[in-house]
């Protein structure tokens, strides 16, 4: 798109102000309400912040301005609010792209990719819980009939909730976004909307549009939709499944049908595999980025059946107990989930995966077993490790990992400074749990 088109864009459909959005370092939508008659300060000089009031973004009270500029590529309407579109932004310090924000840090990892003469493409998978406040304050599922103890696919918890659902598939769909299923997740009040795949850097764009999108749909409902990781202790929590495969701009080069394994890969996907699996550790701190992340990630079983969500650092043909899983001619990294900033978590991923291709590093054999129901034991005899079990060990693996620290750049080093905080406040926090169990208990 040209400037041109974008102004004939906002035209004809009589936008009268443009959001130039980018992220926090948590993957946060960040706005400026522009008039769209400005639309050429955007694409220029940019929108205007203090970059000292925004997380992440390494800029001290003192320091410069922070510039977001627009990807005139990323106009779209943004039609919960009429009126209104989106432009997706950079950030720019001095007139340079600034190292501390996320989109900034994906693309120069894409840069890497394309020197390969290759495009990673992802399909993101976000769930969500769509909530409310009951009479007494506490926050329980929207639908008080979804109720049942493995509620996956119900037909009547979907239905019930269909006129939230619609809405933000609507919304979705006038944004230019192919929405192709809809379904009711294993948690009560826990849903998933599915849309195509696309090259990495629009697939980020997407999520937090679609983030943007479900929060406000929903408050105008009077509901919640939270992409909290594990809201409810008995419950399965909120992934964020990355799908990925490597194009050339014709063909999946991740997919071979001769693959002696059975599982429908290339050498290229097997590389890329044994570098993801060599840095879980580091990529647990990305793609897992709170301490409730580590409710979701945990060893053993739900009342459900299972967790959905991996402990282990293994791949496997269709087995939703690995990390990584491998449906036929692509990858799923079942690790990330919904409070992940997905631009630093791809860029951490493309870094992982170049350095299996580049190393050319092997996974090994793929497990099929239900790792869930394995021994400590034969997960040993396995050479099957576990993720890291909380937030510090997560960090402290980003912190060992050298290539990945070097990847990320300033916004990794950044990214630990703020969460070390993070984990130090839980850490002084005095929850419930230790008031009942200890209160009158000496």
């Amino acid at each position: 798109m040209t400037p041109e088109d974008a102004r004939k864009f906002l035209k004809d459909n009589e936008v009268k102000y443009i959001l130039a959005q980018f992220v926090d370092i948590h993957g946060v939508a960040k706005t400026k309400s522009v008039p769209a008659a400005h639309l050429d300060s955007i694409l220029t000089a940019g929108a205007g912040f203090a970059g000292f009031a925004v997380w992440g973004l390494g800029i001290d009270p003192q320091g410069p301005d922070f510039m977001a500029v627009g990807d005139v590529d990323t106009l779209q309407l943004v039609p919960w609010q009429p009126g209104y579109a989106r432009i997706v932004c950079d950030g720019h310090v001095k007139r340079e792209p600034w190292p501390f924000e996320s989109r900034v840090t994906l693309k120069k990892q894409v840069r890497r990719l394309e020197d390969h003469g290759w495009i990673l493409n992802t399909g993101l998978e976000p769930e969500f819980s769509l909530l409310r406040k009951g009479p007494d304050g506490a926050i329980v599922p929207c639908d008080h009939t979804d109720a049942l103890h493995k509620p996956c696919y119900d037909y009547k918890g979907l239905s019930r909730s269909r006129e939230f659902l619609e809405r933000l598939t609507d919304a979705l769909i006038k944004a230019g976004i192919d929405v192709y299923q809809i379904d009711h997740e294993d948690a009560n009040g826990q849903f998933e909307i599915n849309y195509t795949y696309t090259d990495c850097l629009k697939s980020c764009d997407h999520y937090v549009f679609f983030k943007m999108a479900a929060a406000e749909i929903a408050n105008e409902l009077g509901l919640i939709c939270s992409f909290m990781p594990k809201p409810f202790a008995n419950r399965p929590g909120n992934g964020m499944h990355m799908h990925m495969s490597i194009s050339d701009g014709k063909k999946n080069l991740f997919a071979d049908d001769h693959d002696e394994n059975g599982l429908g890969l290339s050498k290229l996907a097997y590389h890329w595999t044994a570098g993801i699996l060599k840095h879980a550790g580091a990529l647990a701190a990305i793609c897992a980025p709170t301490v409730n992340s580590y409710k979701r990630l945990v060893v053993g079983r739900s009342l459900t059946g299972a967790t959905w969500a991996p402990a282990y650092v293994s791949y496997g043909d269709n087995n939703r107990s690995s990390m990584v899983r491998i449906p036929g001619g692509r990858i799923e990294l079942r690790l990330p989930d919904a409070a992940c900033n997905a631009y630093l978590a791809t860029a951490a991923v493309i870094a992982a995966g170049l350095d299996g291709v580049e190393n050319r590093l092997e996974p090994g054999k793929p497990c099929n077993a239900n790792l869930y129901e394995m021994s400590s034991q034969e997960l040993k005899e396995n050479g099957i490790s576990i993720l890291p079990q909380n937030l510090e060990a997560a960090l402290h693996a980003l912190e060992r990992d050298e290539l990945m620290l070097e990847a990320l750049g300033p916004a990794g080093a950044e990214f630990l400074r703020l969460k070390h905080m993070e984990w130090i406040e839980y850490m002084r926090h005095v929850s419930d749990w230790e008031q009942k169990a200890y209160l009158e208990f000496f």
